[in-house]
């Protein structure tokens, strides 16, 4: 059962949200025992400083141990400073009110972090994958799954390039799993390509996500939000696989744009959220679909200087490519780790290789300060950032040309 309330014509107010909290975990057994809560970065919005208070408020003075762990995936670790920043408390406060409050990194890069939870056949990943892959899977989890009595992912449902709608057993693969399922997950998505699964509520990818997800033996609940500018427009908390499913059908109807016609020329601002072009790059896979075969998306981001803080060494070696560039020339890619494959192929689009003769669908362009020749090696174009001014391309709709001012987090789609 999942206990929510939704409405893309208004947001959720605070009363609506304690009450929401109260009728889901009053209902559980919880004194005394420990919760770890799943929890975005600053990569996602989300009014996470109201959550943390809210929950706190709701079940604090129950349990043994309410902590948090930002499921990082692979992106950089957070300071403490940064993860006050991310809960909305001071420092004065996590040694005072919130003092028995931790709030952890996932450690992906440390040895020792992760543990073994199990392994999907081979013959399973054949019946998720739709036949696309058939190699077992281990699957690996932060062992502080283990540590604690419940599992709470609270975090946002958007549109996603890799898995459809994010959220749900998302925070957990790849937020706080092992390098094989996050490698997997992603190169699967890359086959599907970002243009087809983007959007999707129920994908192969989602499959392998809940399917390894049910390898961890700690119980779970997940409270989905779906996020309006500044507040929520709905929040569904239920078992991961239901309140995501209920988070989803929102998120279709407040995070879709539906246009009427494809663009030749896009600019795609990313907020400074995205600090790097791994991130950044939700401003190309989130207008993909309405830009016209022959366009160009321009990702408009003066503030980046690097592809990824993570996985740069790699991408400036394969660059950017269509899915078909890696797969019609396997042998010479599969020992890359193949979710920086997958990275390339959303970013580059989709597009042929044929004869030695690769054929993007459409160009991207970067407008950051990584300069010309790394963005050339990288098989991106280049356009100076100060010579663009965003407000130039506004209302020019009639001419092809569209202003995507805050791009990332809506789905543009053709109706």
């Amino acid at each position: 059962m999942v206990i929510g309330k939704g409405d893309e014509d208004r947001l959720l107010g605070e009363d609506d949200l304690r009450a929401l909290l109260a009728a889901a975990f009053d209902a559980r057994d919880l004194d005394g025992k420990r919760v770890l809560v799943l929890i975005p970065d600053t990569t996602r919005t989300a009014p996470l400083p109201l959550m943390f208070r809210l929950l706190h408020d709701v079940v604090g003075s129950r349990v043994a141990a309410l902590d948090y762990l930002v499921a990082l995936g692979t992106h950089p670790i957070m300071g403490k400073e940064a993860l006050n920043r991310l809960v909305g408390v001071s420092a004065e406060a996590r040694a005072g009110r919130y003092a028995n409050v931790q709030v952890f990194n996932h450690r992906w890069d440390l040895p020792g972090t992760l543990v073994p939870a199990g392994t999907i056949p081979a013959d399973e990943m054949v019946r998720l994958s739709e036949g696309r892959l058939g190699q077992d899977l281990p699957v690996t989890i932060n062992g502080m799954v283990y540590d604690y009595d419940l599992l709470v992912v609270c975090g946002p449902t958007f549109p996603h390039e890799v898995v459809g709608f994010s959220g749900g057993n998302k925070y957990f693969f790849p937020g706080i799993s092992g390098p094989e399922v996050i490698n997997v997950t992603h190169w699967l998505g890359a086959l599907l390509t970002s243009y087809d699964v983007i959007g999707t509520p129920y994908t192969p990818v989602r499959a392998v996500i809940d399917r390894a997800a049910a390898c961890i033996t700690t119980p779970k609940l997940c409270c989905s939000m779906v996020v309006k500018g500044a507040g929520l427009a709905g929040l569904f908390i239920g078992t991961p696989e239901d309140a995501y499913r209920a988070a989803a059908a929102l998120s279709a109807r407040v995070h879709v744009e539906w246009v009427d016609r494809p663009y030749r020329r896009v600019l795609s601002v990313i907020p400074e959220m995205y600090a790097d072009v791994w991130t950044a790059a939700k401003g190309m896979y989130k207008l993909e679909p309405v830009i016209e075969a022959g366009g160009e998306v321009i990702l408009y981001a003066p503030h980046i200087t690097e592809f990824s803080y993570t996985h740069g060494p790699i991408i400036e070696r394969i660059g950017y490519h269509v899915r078909d560039y890696f797969v019609k020339q396997w042998d010479r890619f599969k020992h890359e780790p193949w979710g920086v494959l997958a990275h390339s192929t959303h970013l580059r689009g989709i597009g042929t290789y044929e004869d030695g003769v690769e054929r993007p669908r459409i160009d991207v362009t970067l407008a950051s300060r990584i300069s010309p020749e790394r963005c050339a090696r990288a098989n991106l174009g280049y356009a100076d950032p100060d010579t663009i001014r965003p407000e130039a391309w506004a209302r020019r709709e009639e001419e092809g040309v569209l202003l995507v001012p805050h791009a990332g987090e809506r789905l543009y789609r053709l109706s």
